[in-house]
């Protein structure tokens, strides 16, 4: 009997420790992320003191030498790139995902399943070769001249084909696993009712993965925010207000990655480029705490019940 306490306060003993750790873990990665956005402000807090933060954010004046930090262009180029780039890689990645869930045979899973895995593992850098060697000219001398008179290619089209082929191996080995633990049992009670492989695919496997769907765009979105080396490649690098995707543009992580290591003997260029990372910081913040309240909502309204 003694013996058996001792095992149950043991239990005990380690079943709270567990928790404690847990909780600490968990205090830890929030305390990290407060610690991110707190660095990256104090940092930035040069570049702030001098201009006021709507000027910052609405100016499109870029002159670092009279003080001028317009963040405009830069902001409107990241987001043309990452619109995008989800517009030309979620409808790609969401029919593949329900072809290799609900009607590819083993043989083609076979063979697509390590094929995302080598698309997933290729450098972001290679991706950037590829778009400069063939993306950039195709845009320039065959589809560009059907819509502008000019257009040398590196554009924000090509930024977004290229960071919409980066993300479609996530897209679709996200789909895949979400559509993948499904219970069988709603397709079968879909297929006794009647209803074909296209209805059920989208009746019933698309209304019980939205909720995964979102989570794994909002992942999309977050990888294709933050990408650097290949868009840097193929967008351009010109600070401009893009009129059209045809046009040239400079995304924030691009800015950061050209300017930072030779801009450290200017501390408040040094800042401006900080204030760049807090603006990429709070944005993705901002859309993943946004993504949970709508992700609720539609669990809430399209569940199965």
């Amino acid at each position: 009997m003694a013996k058996q306490e001792q095992l149950i306060r043991t239990r005990v003993l380690k079943d709270k420790v567990a928790h404690i750790s847990m909780i600490g873990l968990t205090g830890f990665s929030l305390l990290i992320l407060l610690l991110m956005g707190v660095g990256l402000w104090y940092k930035s807090r040069d570049v702030i003191a001098a201009n006021s933060l709507w000027e910052l954010i609405s100016s499109s004046v870029w002159k670092p030498n009279e003080g001028q930090f317009g963040f405009l262009p830069y902001i409107v180029g990241t987001v043309c790139i990452t619109l995008l780039s989800i517009v030309i890689a979620l409808p790609v990645s969401l029919l593949t995902g329900i072809f290799l869930t609900e009607n590819a045979r083993p043989w083609v899973k076979r063979f697509i399943f390590p094929v995302l895995d080598i698309l997933a593992g290729i450098p972001s850098v290679i991706y950037g070769v590829w778009g400069t060697l063939l993306i950039v000219p195709f845009i320039a001398d065959r589809i560009g001249p059907h819509f502008v008179e000019y257009t040398s290619g590196y554009s924000v089209l090509a930024g977004g084909l290229v960071m919409g082929v980066m993300i479609i191996p996530l897209l679709v080995s996200l789909f895949v696993e979400i559509f993948s633990v499904i219970p069988n049992e709603f397709r079968e009670a879909a297929y006794s009712l009647g209803a074909t492989k296209w209805q059920t695919s989208y009746k019933i496997v698309l209304r019980k993965a939205a909720p995964g769907i979102i989570a794994a765009v909002v992942l999309a979105v977050s990888r294709a925010l933050g990408e650097t080396i290949a868009v840097l490649m193929v967008c351009g690098n010109v600070a401009i207000l893009p009129e059209s995707i045809f046009d040239s543009c400079y995304p924030l992580p691009a800015l950061i990655a050209n300017n930072y290591g030779e801009m450290l003997s200017i501390p408040i260029y040094e800042s401006a480029l900080m204030f760049a990372a807090f603006i990429l910081f709070f944005v993705i913040f901002l859309f993943n705490a946004g993504s949970r309240v709508l992700l609720q909502r539609v669990e809430s309204r399209f569940a199965i019940r």
